[in-house]
């Protein structure tokens, strides 16, 4: 009796981790962290200074986080002021206003 009792004991032992696997497939997908990281801006706000002030003459005066752009204020020579729009994500200058 007590051979038989080990021998069902072993058996769902050994079945419990299949068991587990089978219910990890069931299971839907969810996002984890590092998926939901990639929908923040990748470019740092001093990549994005950097970027916009690349070739133009004149002076920082300072920049924002606006969603997925970043906004850089940027003085010309003359007095003349922009707001430079440099893509959060890629890094690329979208224009100026």
């Amino acid at each position: 009796m007590k051979r038989t009792s080990a021998l069902i004991a072993a058996a769902l032992v050994a079945a419990a981790p299949m068991a587990a696997v089978a219910q990890d497939r069931e299971r839907p997908q969810r996002p984890d962290r590092r998926e939901r990281a990639e929908d923040r801006p990748r470019v740092s706000m001093a990549q994005a200074v950097q970027r916009a002030s690349a070739g133009r003459p004149g002076r920082f005066l300072g920049a924002s986080n606006r969603g997925d752009m970043v906004v850089v204020r940027w003085e010309y020579p003359g007095g003349r002021v922009a707001d430079i729009l440099v893509d959060g994500r890629t890094g690329r200058v979208i224009g100026e206003r």
